[in-house]
Parts: structure tokens; C-alpha cells; sequence
């Protein structure tokens, strides 16, 4: 079975808005997620989190901690997906997406988050706890 590794963004501003990007290829509805790609050789989770992160977004973020990993399976290819807590260090909001597959970049509210409609649904409670955490100035979950 052919193993598929990546990391996810989870970046949120101090009025509590979670950095989000709309994706999907030019024929597919488009769906929200935080920033996230795959690993390429050689690197770290850590190191693509912090890549993927401005290429989709434009922003220098700085990995402050792991939050949780998500394993699955899609069709023949298992999923490893490491997603990291990141505080935005530099940039500008710009897409620099070479895959040309994301077409926005928002700060998003927690009221916003739950009308979204998600590329992975599954991460909505995860999302939703940690913005609450946040806003209450709790560390970890």
C-alpha cells in the first residue's frame, strides 16, 4: 500500500481567527482547510508545515508545537498527517501556490469555521476546540 505524509497549519491571529485557504482543483467545488501539503524529500513535518504554509498563504510562520496526528486511508494510499500549533512570523497574505490549487486565503472566526464547508469535515471538532482553548488563553489540548 502506497503511504502518503504531510503536515497541517493550525495559525490563529489574536482576534481568535484561524488561518484558512479555499482549495480544490479548477473543475471541483471548492473547499476550506488550513494550510497543509505533502512532505518532499528530505524534510522534516516540521519543515514542510512552515513551507506549505507560505506557499499557500504568503506568511513566514514559526512551528511552536505538534497538536495531533491523523492517519487514515484513502482508497490504497494510508494518510500520516501531522498538525503543528504555528505563530505567524513575517509575509504578507499572497497565494504562491505552485500547484495553482488554492484560490483564497482568509483569517477565519469560529462562526465562520462551522458554516464552512470543509475539505476534511473530520478536523472541524479538533479546529473548534482549539480556537475555544485559544480564546480562553488555554495552551494544548
Amino acid at each position: 500500500m502506497a503511504e502518503w505524509r504531510g503536515a497541517a497549519a493550525v495559525c490563529i491571529n489574536e482576534q481568535h481567527e484561524l488561518l484558512m485557504v479555499l482549495q480544490g482543483n479548477p473543475e471541483e467545488k471548492k473547499t476550506w482547510t488550513v494550510p497543509s501539503g505533502g512532505l518532499v524529500h528530505g524534510e522534516s513535518f516540521e519543515q514542510c508545515c512552515e513551507r506549505e504554509t507560505l506557499e499557500e498563504t504568503g506568511y513566514i510562520i514559526c512551528v511552536t508545537e505538534r497538536l495531533q496526528t491523523k492517519r487514515g486511508a484513502i482508497g490504497k494510499t494510508d494518510i500520516h498527517v501531522e498538525y503543528f500549533s504555528c505563530t505567524v512570523t513575517g509575509g504578507r497574505m499572497q497565494i504562491q501556490d505552485p500547484d495553482h490549487l488554492i484560490h483564497e486565503v482568509r483569517w477565519v472566526s469560529q462562526d465562520d469555521l462551522i458554516e464552512f464547508a470543509l475539505s476534511f469535515p473530520e478536523d472541524q471538532p479538533f479546529l473548534n476546540q482549539w480556537l475555544t482553548k485559544k480564546k480562553q488563553g488555554v495552551d494544548g489540548i
